[in-house]
């Protein structure tokens, strides 16, 4: 479970509550025809923009900003790389074929995979990257919903006030029915401008940030497949993946480097 998620929620929604509570309008907060103008409107405007399984995989998407998805560190995976290349020096690229059933990723189990079959370099960077490419625009796709939620969120806040107004100036002479319109047109704008800057967009970000990271991996994999495919020594094919590190990973990294030497 992400922790920087839950502490979030509660430090956000603790926030919100706590202000409310002292300013004695908590129980503003819930208010169901606010909550069925903005969201209702939000999921009706998303469905008229994107098809169905797109907005489903969204969903299922949303997941992981609570479980985020187990990925393997880049400093692992460059581990992983340089013994490969070890494998291939000293045996030839053709022995890496009795290390695929150990290879957990499929990505780079793809890459080796080409490399044993014989493929030119510039065709397995080309089918390499374009997996990139696709796997960048299938995660855009993703955030795209939850962005999109983000700008219909405020508007539908707005839609809600307006509503809200147009009750109130009907009661003018009931001053309880007054109270109640008022209610549901600010509440309207506090679930529009709540539900953007706290939940959709939020939401979008963590997802990209994870995406970023699956690509990374993805491009320190391409770099250490092209230098084992060229016939490079492990120590060089390990400082080459090392750039797409931070100088602390690196520095952690400096052990096993001394021990490979």
């Amino acid at each position: 479970m992400d922790i920087s998620t839950i502490v979030g929620l509660v430090c956000g929604l603790g926030s919100v509550y706590y202000v409310m509570l002292h300013g004695k309008v908590a129980h503003l907060i819930f208010n169901m025809e606010a909550a069925i103008i903005v969201f209702g409107g939000i999921v009706g405007a998303t469905l008229v923009s994107y098809p169905v399984d797109m907005i489903i995989r969204a969903l299922v998407a949303s997941k992981m900003s609570l479980f985020p998805p187990k990925q393997q560190a880049p400093d692992l995976a460059i581990h992983t790389v340089v013994n490969l290349a070890e494998v291939a020096k000293r045996n030839g690229i053709p022995s890496l074929a009795k290390e695929l059933p150990n290879i957990k990723d499929k990505f780079l189990s793809y890459a080796v995979q080409m490399l044993v079959d014989g493929y030119e370099p510039d065709l397995v960077r080309e089918n390499l990257e374009k997996e990139i490419v696709f796997t960048r625009q299938r995660h855009q796709q993703i955030t795209g919903v939850f962005r999109t939620m983000g700008t219909y969120s405020p508007i539908f806040g707005l839609l809600g006030t307006l509503l809200g107004v147009m009750q109130v100036l009907k009661n003018l002479q009931d001053a309880e029915a007054m109270g109640t319109s008022m209610a549901v047109a600010v509440t309207a704008t506090f679930y529009g401008v709540f539900g953007t800057n706290f939940l959709f967009l939020p939401l979008a970000a963590k997802l990209n940030v994870y995406s970023e990271k699956e690509v990374l991996l993805k491009e320190v994999m391409i770099e250490g497949i092209i230098s084992i495919q060229a016939g490079e020594v492990p120590l060089v094919v390990s400082k080459k993946l090392e750039t797409f590190l931070s100088h602390q990973v690196r520095e952690k990294m400096l052990p096993k480097n001394k021990k490979r030497k």
